[in-house]
């Protein structure tokens, strides 16, 4: 496993978030092990045994953040094999999706800082992990020579039409590929049903697509989830996402059963939800980037 990075100099002006999402979730026991070689940057480390996911916030100065995404790649496409893989979320890498999103210099994530160094960190992992890891990379968001991609838009088309942008042309034989994005906040947050069956959880998923939501349906174990990306969570945040499922699904005679952040959330979303919906809502002050941030400080 690579060496973790060195320690985390307060004051540094330069930042970032990446949320790395690695197609392993069971092995409880790696995770910890890898969470310690990368702790000076890491803000949440999500698990999910059914998904078989985890999902890995990092945050702080960019060059100890992308030393970090590093460390947490290289480890993972040398433990894992995605032909092994049985999961609920849809993949296509074991080193799934790595999105660099830019903070302030303070760490903040309003307003919205430009995203040219989330750009420049994405180009330089995924040339990275081409030559080091030989992953193929398709990146997301801004493209070089102008245009833009989407997460979904790799997801659909990799391999058919869209050809990697850096790395092989086929995936690689146990760690398949990677998308590398670069983006603003998005919210991941998941929505378990109560009463209802997995048709039912589709519709509302399908209902809840557009310009600033994207929502699957999945299985876990019997117990039907929607899982949401708000990809415009100061426009349709997670309040405005639970009360449109709780709508939809006590129509249909059926409720909410429980409501799960994936990761942190920016400061701004939350101070735009009424304080007494936290708990309902499954959020908190201490769930925020920037808290997260600042309690990392501290502690140094």
């Amino acid at each position: 496993m690579p060496e973790a990075a060195a320690g985390w100099p307060p004051g540094a002006d330069d930042q970032l978030e990446c949320v790395v999402n690695l197609s392993e979730g069971r092995d409880g026991g790696f995770v910890d092990t890898l969470g310690e070689r990368c702790a000076d940057v890491l803000l949440d480390v999500h698990r999910d045994t059914t998904h078989h996911r985890s999902v890995w916030t990092l945050g702080g100065p960019t060059d100890l953040v992308e030393a970090a995404t590093r460390v947490l790649a290289a480890a993972a496409v040398a433990r894992f094999d995605l032909g092994d893989h049985r999961g609920v979320h849809p993949r296509f890498g074991v080193v799934d999706v790595v999105p660099f999103v830019p903070l302030g210099p303070d760490g903040s994530t309003s307003p919205r800082p430009p995203l040219g160094p989330a750009v420049a960190a994405r180009d330089r992992f995924a040339q990275w992990a081409a030559s080091h890891l030989h992953l193929p990379c398709f990146l997301y968001g801004p493209l070089p020579g102008g245009g833009f991609r989407t997460l979904p838009e790799v997801r659909r088309w990799a391999f058919t039409s869209l050809t990697p942008d850096v790395g092989p042309p086929r995936p690689h034989p146990t760690a398949g590929a990677c998308a590398v994005g670069a983006r603003h906040p998005l919210v991941a947050y998941n929505l378990t049903v109560a009463g209802g069956s997995m048709a039912l959880a589709r519709q509302v998923a399908a209902y809840l697509r557009g310009p600033d939501v994207r929502a699957l349906a999945f299985d876990l174990d019997g117990t039907p989830q929607v899982s949401i990306n708000l990809v415009e969570p100061e426009t349709v945040g997670p309040a405005e996402a639970y009360d449109l499922v709780s709508g939809r699904l006590a129509a249909a005679g059926a409720r909410i059963a429980g409501a799960e952040l994936v990761g942190l959330l920016p400061a701004g979303v939350l101070a735009t939800t009424a304080a007494s919906r936290w708990a309902e809502l499954g959020l908190g002050p201490e769930r925020t980037i920037e808290g997260r941030l600042a309690e990392r400080l501290r502690r140094r």
